[in-house]
């Protein structure tokens, strides 16, 4: 199921994207699994969860919630790069969460493929099998690539891997990420939409076809829920 939401501007979304998580891991019984994602709407999401003032920090049963990431750029995770520091600094080190609840993407060894391997391993031992997260955030590009799934790119296509090693040569670098096949098992996966520069490609993420031009729109849980939040200026050019 498919659910569009609109908000007035980027602290807005932030705010609906914290309310949802929020009531949706308050309401869950036993571990609560969920996938974060790097980027500048998840950093304020972060901060606003983080904070002491704000209405959700109290009510999270951080003790229960573990945390993964959808992707990982392949570099220390104390690099100013690094998803995992972003979320570290802006949510994990503020709140109780046990460090045995924080499952990283091991980015910095050598070899891409080994890292890929070894978080997938984690995750499937963290589940005992197949994995079904209870809630994944992702981000969509204006070229509509989510996670480090690129147009182009062969990971699109990967069926087998539930996580697998990204070369994107636009930004000559190595990442590591998600595939589809592990975002469409999932109980609920969000995507947090802000800028005048997402509009044309929400446009055909949202009424066009699915495509492999436009990763994001090949993002369709099975069996879970599918919320895209957008501000106002992301979602100028639907039609509804």
């Amino acid at each position: 199921m498919r659910r569009v939401q609109i908000v007035p501007d980027a602290a807005a979304l932030a705010a609906a994207a914290a309310e949802e998580f929020t009531r949706a891991a308050a309401a869950s019984s036993g571990p609560f699994r969920v996938a974060l994602s790097g980027g500048s709407t998840p950093k304020a999401l972060n901060a606003l969860l983080a904070d002491e003032s704000a209405p959700y920090r109290a009510r999270m049963p951080w003790d229960r919630i573990h945390f993964f990431w959808s992707d990982e750029r392949c570099v220390p995770p104390d690099h100013p790069d690094s998803n995992y520091r972003m979320a570290q600094e802006s949510l994990l080190s503020r709140v109780p969460v046990p460090p045995a609840n924080v499952h990283r993407i091991p980015a910095e060894l050598p070899n891409p493929d080994e890292a890929a391997d070894i978080y997938e391993e984690t995750i499937v031992a963290e589940f005992d099998g197949l994995p079904h997260f209870d809630w994944i955030f992702l981000g969509m590009g204006p070229d509509g690539h989510t996670a480090s799934l690129f147009p182009g790119n062969l990971a699109v296509a990967e069926q087998k891997k539930l996580v697998t090693a990204v070369w994107v040569p636009q930004m000559k670098t190595h990442r590591v990420s998600f595939t589809l096949p592990i975002l469409n098992s999932a109980r609920k996966v969000v995507f947090l939409v802000a800028g005048p520069e997402k509009a044309d490609t929400a446009r055909l993420v949202l009424e066009e076809a699915p495509s492999a031009a436009r990763p994001s729109s090949l993002v369709q849980p099975l069996r879970g829920e599918l919320l895209w939040l957008l501000d106002k200026a992301a979602a100028l050019r639907l039609k509804s």
